[in-house]
């Protein structure tokens, strides 16, 4: 927690708004997309299903294959811990659903389904979109797709296991949006971005969740954001948003949200 108040500390000193965006891509993304004030309808869907996951204290058992909770380690959890301490903040789906309805990505990956809040963003961003979404937990996931479906999401699919088990195949496709939300270790998200690099295109964004979240995590995001594949990254503290278009010279945005 301290390391995480420093970096926000620093954050805050090094960031900026729109005014000081110099690229027309960053900043039609931060006016048009980021600061975005209008209140889409579907902000009521993304809030009540938060609200039934913040009310439901059913418990269930967790298999947990990535760095894991900071609040406990309990092998069981109630649903609604879960939800106020590790699922996406109302914020940032809300800033989900606008980048899924911003980019119209045709092909969607997550890692790291949990309770489907982000996946719920991104599905209704673009109705339209392919989602594949992996949860490594198996109670979590079967709970998440039994959500899906009384949610009348059609266009999730639903993957369970080890994200090393799928990503073989799944790197032979080519992604709009790659969400990585699912291991907080620098090693293990070092290895899912070289991995994932043969599925990019030109305007494929990759969003890592949490790059503060630890020493190593801020040392895996430099790693990334000097990557010669890389030309545009946004560093916003809670997500680090990587873009690949190679008609912009490289530069990095630090924005406040």
């Amino acid at each position: 927690m301290i390391y995480q108040i420093k970096s926000y500390l620093k954050f805050l000193y090094r960031s900026t708004n729109q005014h000081g965006v110099h690229s027309p891509f960053v900043f039609n993304l931060v006016t048009e997309c980021f600061y975005n004030k209008e209140n889409f309808p579907e902000y009521s869907k993304l809030k009540k299903y938060r609200k039934e996951l913040l009310s439901n204290h059913t418990r269930i058992k967790i298999t947990d294959l990535g760095a894991g909770s900071r609040t406990t380690k309990n092998s069981t959890r109630a649903i609604s811990n879960i939800a106020k301490h590790s699922g996406t903040t109302f914020k940032r789906s809300k800033l989900l659903y606008r980048l899924a309805n911003y980019f119209k990505p045709n092909s969607i990956l997550e890692f790291g389904t949990s309770l489907g809040i982000a996946t719920q963003a991104m599905a209704l961003g673009n109705s339209t979109a392919k989602i594949i979404t992996i949860e490594g937990c198996p109670t979590i996931s079967a709970f998440s797709k039994q959500q899906f479906t009384s949610l009348d999401l059609k266009n999730i699919d639903q993957l369970t296991g080890n994200f090393n088990e799928f990503i073989p195949e799944l790197s032979k496709n080519t992604f709009d949006l790659v969400f990585f939300d699912g291991n907080h270790q620098k090693e293990a998200t070092l290895n899912y971005f070289e991995t994932m690099l043969p599925s990019v295109n030109n305007d494929t964004v990759f969003i890592f969740d949490d790059i503060y979240w630890s020493k190593g995590m801020t040392e895996a995001w430099e790693t990334i954001k000097n990557h010669p594949k890389v030309t545009v990254t946004i560093d916003t503290f809670f997500w680090g948003l990587v873009f690949f278009r190679k008609e912009q010279q490289k530069e990095h945005f630090t924005i406040r949200f």
